[in-house]
């Protein structure tokens, strides 16, 4: 029961470190704040939100290889399922943004230019929508840890 807790706990744990990441990308990413340290620190949390990320994999992995499921239950569970088709979604909108801050670190160190207003919008609704993703998946991994809509 010890390895199953700290299984838990640590998947736990990842799920709020890409919160709090996801959480500061989004704060940062507003037009009224921007400036050159900005790009370069948003550069840097989003890496550490990607990161995250995969941490998170890597305890949900760990969670079904070992918890006391197995991986018998837990692969065949379409919770399971639906919540890695969209914690993918959420990393695939959380690594079009690198992108965008990578762009913007390239342009600001070319030519000393900001983003402007519309691109740091449409940025940051990306990550705004990886984050309500994430909220999704939360209340999946609540359901399929507590045997709801489970066979």
């Amino acid at each position: 029961m010890i390895l199953e807790s700290l299984l838990a706990y640590a998947h736990i744990m990842a799920f709020l470190m890409l919160a709090t990441f996801m959480t500061s990308e989004t704060a940062l990413c507003r037009a009224h704040w921007m400036n050159p340290a900005v790009v370069h620190r948003l550069v840097r949390v989003n890496g550490l939100s990607l990161i995250s990320g995969a941490i998170l994999v890597a305890t949900g992995l760990a969670r079904t290889w070992w918890g006391v499921k197995g991986t018998g239950w837990y692969w065949s569970q379409p919770l399971l399922h639906a919540k890695i088709a969209l914690l993918a979604a959420m990393l695939v909108l959380l690594t079009m943004a690198a992108r965008r801050y990578r762009v913007w670190r390239a342009r600001l160190q070319a030519d000393g230019t900001l983003p402007d207003d519309e691109d740091l919008r449409k940025t940051r609704l990306l990550v705004m929508w990886a984050a309500h993703l994430m909220a999704v998946v939360v209340l999946l991994a609540v359901f399929l840890a507590r045997g709801v809509l489970t066979r």
